[in-house]
């Protein structure tokens, strides 16, 4: 029987609780074992969780069984962020003289491991407009072994089609891996439109309170293997109390994104009028070209949102500086609403030609929409870009 995405969440890893309500915190590095038979066994089980935290903790698996079964997919893995997430699984899926393709506007830290990663090992690697699925076509080679998506895209909110790229990339026998953080499986569960591994940056949203950095991975039983067995090797492992931190964070993620939905979608439409406002980005503004594709393979369109001040980069300062609600940070998924300039935030991530190349301009604001009374929120932004317009 399929469960609703709020039984998920509470129940999913139901067969590892004990007779406390609340899970126990397995705060251990290693296991103890009766039999050198019952030991091997452990080590070499995927995923083994009885054996050493660096291979698995019954804390991990609760919260890859909890995301895997929110998204979809047969298996899942966590991680100690969403970089080490993204770096193990790409490390995993492709080697010395691959090929891979992602997009030009992505988030800063997958657009480095391209640029700066990959060709060190020897890896090369095309970027393409996300929103052209022709693109992607004529990107691929003979050596193209993995595509690199994210749909909503870090900080633009561009959506790609995920399920014609998915087909299109099978077709040349190259495997998918999709960023789901700013969407959440909650909006969107990019497996069951054909993508092989997603992963997140439980940071975020997953987790919810800002006390966590996690990264999780999930996807089919073959590749989650590879990447386990990378994982092992690269050690970027999660501490039990901050999976079990993050498993708690899980329990109420639907009611947590239905109230950054409504946020997101009330704060763009009153930027979207403001006459200080260039531009505004965000996939559920009925205005967006790329609304009918979003809610297509969306069923919300989240609380990140970015938009453009007229009067360049000291109009930014001015709003962001009378931000009463907002508080300056490079994250997003918080109960409270955050706010950055992508351009400062990732001066030392990538250079400014890559900056430009993304379309990061430098009068651009993200807003990580939080979980206040939408009337305030909405009164907060307002007033800040009319103190910028004054």
């Amino acid at each position: 029987m399929t469960r609703g995405p709020s039984t998920t969440v509470v129940h999913a890893d139901r067969d590892h609780e004990d007779v406390g309500i609340a899970p126990a915190i397995h705060q251990t590095a290693a296991f103890a074992s009766v039999t050198d038979e019952e030991f091997s066994a452990a080590a070499t089980e995927l995923r083994g969780e009885r054996f050493y935290t660096r291979y698995g903790n019954p804390n991990h698996t609760q919260v890859a069984e909890v995301v895997a079964e929110l998204e979809g997919a047969e298996a899942g893995l966590v991680t100690a962020s969403g970089m080490a997430a993204l770096a193990t699984c790409v490390l995993a899926l492709v080697e010395t003289g691959d090929h891979v393709v992602g997009q030009i506007s992505t988030y800063g830290g997958t657009g480095a491991l391209m640029q700066q990663l990959l060709p060190r090992l020897g890896i090369t690697y095309t970027q393409v407009d996300q929103t052209d699925v022709a693109a992607f076509e004529a990107a691929m080679t003979q050596r193209t072994k993995l595509v690199l998506l994210e749909s909503p895209s870090n900080p633009l909110l561009k959506i790609t089609d995920l399920e014609a790229v998915a087909e299109l990339a099978r077709s040349h026998g190259a495997a998918t891996l999709a960023d789901n953080t700013s969407a959440t499986p909650i909006n969107q569960q990019p497996i069951r439109l054909g993508i092989d591994v997603v992963w997140h940056s439980a940071t975020k949203y997953l987790n919810g309170h800002s006390d966590v950095s996690a990264g999780v991975i999930v996807g089919g039983s073959e590749h989650l293997d590879r990447i386990w067995k990378l994982g092992i090797l690269t050690g970027a492992t999660l501490g039990p109390i901050d999976s079990w931190l993050l498993l708690r964070g899980l329990r109420t993620l639907p009611l947590r994104v239905a109230r950054h939905n409504a946020n997101g979608l009330a704060v763009a439409r009153a930027l979207s009028s403001h006459p200080s406002v260039s531009a505004v980005h965000y996939p559920g503004l009925e205005g967006s070209s790329q609304h009918e594709l979003a809610s297509r393979q969306m069923a919300g369109f989240g609380g990140v949102l970015s938009f453009e001040v007229e009067g360049g980069p000291e109009a930014v300062l001015t709003v962001l500086d009378h931000l009463t609600l907002a508080r300056r940070s490079a994250s997003f998924g918080s109960p409270g609403t955050l706010a950055v300039r992508p351009a400062a935030m990732w001066t030392g991530t990538l250079p400014d030609d890559a900056l430009d190349a993304y379309g990061v301009s430098h009068s651009l604001i993200r807003l990580g929409v939080g979980l206040e009374d939408t009337d305030d929120l909405v009164a907060d932004v307002t007033n800040a870009l009319d103190q910028a317009s004054a």
